[in-house]
């Protein structure tokens, strides 16, 4: 007796195509997410803080004390 063969066409997933499309997403989610970053990091302003502005006026109890190494304000 002969088994019975599916009757309708069946489809096989091509393999290489999905890895295409997926290394595809990868890439767009890569270009995306950096041009958020590079967005981000032009837009922002970040806004003038009081910091130690002369080397002899950071003297702490503790002998550290931090400066803007160069002010912009």
């Amino acid at each position: 007796m002969s088994a019975a063969l599916p009757s309708g066409p069946t489809r096989r997933l091509n393999w290489r195509l999905v890895a295409a499309v997926i290394a595809g997403a990868v890439l767009v989610l890569l270009v995306v997410a950096n041009a958020h970053l590079v967005y981000v990091a032009v837009a922002s302003q970040p806004d003038c803080v009081a910091h130690i502005k002369a080397p002899e006026q950071a003297r702490t109890m503790d002998g550290v004390a931090y400066r803007a190494a160069r002010s912009s304000c």
